[in-house]
């Protein structure tokens, strides 16, 4: 008779031993889930430049300006600013032609400020522990100096009888 009980006292402790660690289980809260892979960390964003351009231009700046462009820049601008390099055809981007004065000619340096910085579409951020501010500001007089036919902004007359 004891033969016949054993497979029955197994099942019993089986039991036994998984009821707890059942309800034991649902107790518990569920783990939080696993974080994305290949998940971009934040961006931090640039608060908006002023409008004007601060820096003074010197040629040791503008030499540092154009190391710069030479560096993170001219892969897909051209080392003259026209936009047309095999890197901005193969990703098929229309670059502006910087040589054109008209290009800019709408454009704030404050503007120009947020787009280096914050980057823009598939242009990345130049990040500040790469270019300081005064560098990149000197990188967009340096930029402005491909339209070498750009004209500066008439004077304005008003007030002076002309």
């Amino acid at each position: 008779m004891l033969k016949s009980l054993l497979p029955f006292l197994t099942l019993i402790l089986a039991a036994l031993i998984t009821v707890p660690l059942v309800s034991r289980g649902a107790q518990q809260t569920a783990p939080a889930p696993a974080p994305a892979l290949n998940q971009e960390p934040p961006v931090a964003v640039t608060p908006p430049a002023p409008t004007r351009n601060p820096a003074k231009p010197t040629a040791e700046s503008q030499a540092k300006a154009k190391s710069l462009y030479q560096m993170d820049c001219a892969l897909c601008h051209g080392d003259n600013g026209n936009g047309k390099t095999d890197v901005a055809s193969s990703m098929s981007l229309t670059m502006d032609d910087w040589t054109d004065p008209k290009s800019l000619g709408g454009k704030q340096d404050g503007e120009l400020f947020n787009i280096i910085r914050n980057g823009k579409d598939k242009m990345p951020p130049e990040a500040e522990g790469r270019a300081k501010d005064i560098e990149v500001w000197n990188l967009i007089i340096y930029i402005r100096s491909f339209a070498k036919g750009q004209q500066p902004a008439p004077a304005s007359t008003a007030g002076t009888g002309k």
